[in-house]
């Protein structure tokens, strides 16, 4: 999953934290309310739509337009467990531990690993999804038919700044490693216009892109052929504030209550509607 590396990122959370957070934990018995944050723009765990439907919530920061996708569910089922309204709020991936430590929001529910990193500054329930990573590439491109990482010798490869993906890219023997991009839509264009010759994704990601362009494929790599990764790297957890320390129980509960066909089930329903 996405894993922010910089130490910009860490020294902003901990300087926020330590300026803007309350003092006292979420009280589960008081609160009526869990606000989630998210990007709205990382189908399918989550993205915009103006469209209302039975499975979106409306993004609060965002008039007339609702958040959608796997993320969203699995926040609606956390709310509905904690017997609490769910609120959702659109922020950039960079700002969202920020948001979190200030208080702006309760949770983050936004494909984020549980990083040794980011545990520095906030808490993380157990996982709720698993995946892999894998390679985007163009059907009619040089590396169609690579099969493991040695393939891309000399490929152009690029992924989403400040993400697990664009580290694992270095992994790649003589690879030609391009600047990171802010946004999947940035990823595409750039392997559609032949400025790239693959970027790298977890497979929901890649397959929902794949879906969505039929010109374009994704490879995954057996055991020794592809990505070393960390079990944090490919897991997603609920990030929340250290002090909030009940909530952080009680989300566990929920989670627990919801089980691995269920999920991957939310996850193939999510595939299945994401925008085109």
């Amino acid at each position: 999953m996405r894993k922010i590396v910089t130490l910009i990122i860490l020294l902003t959370a901990i300087f926020t934290v330590s300026a803007c957070s309350t003092d006292s934990g979420f009280d589960i018995t008081s609160e009526t309310e869990i606000v989630v944050g998210l990007e709205a723009a990382y189908a399918p765990f989550n993205w915009a739509t103006p469209t209302e439907n039975s499975f979106t919530v409306p993004i609060a920061n965002q008039s007339g337009f609702y958040a959608d996708g796997f993320d969203v569910v699995m926040a609606q089922e956390i709310a509905d467990a904690l017997g609490l309204t769910l609120v959702i709020r659109a922020i950039e991936w960079d700002g969202l531990i920020p948001a979190l430590l200030a208080g702006e929001i309760d949770l983050i529910i936004a494909g984020m690993s549980p990083t040794s990193e980011r545990a520095q500054t906030v808490a993380f329930s157990d996982p709720y999804f698993q995946s892999e990573q894998v390679m985007v590439v163009r059907n009619d491109g040089d590396f169609a038919n690579a099969t493991s990482l040695t393939d891309f010798n000399g490929a152009r490869i690029v992924a989403q700044l400040g993400t697990l993906q664009d580290d694992l890219i270095d992994q790649i023997p003589g690879v030609n490693h391009l600047d990171a991009v802010n946004d999947y839509a940035t990823l595409v264009t750039s392997l559609l216009n032949n400025a790239s010759d693959g970027f790298v994704a977890e497979l929901p990601v890649a397959m929902g892109i794949v879906a969505a362009n039929p010109s374009l494929s994704y490879i995954t790599f057996t055991d020794g052929n592809g990505f070393s990764v960390s079990a944090e790297d490919v897991t997603v957890s609920v990030a929340l504030r250290q002090e909030d320390t009940a909530l952080l129980s009680a989300i566990n509960e929920a989670l627990a209550a919801i089980s691995t066909e269920t999920r991957n089930g939310y996850m193939e329903a999510a595939l299945s509607r994401q925008p085109q």
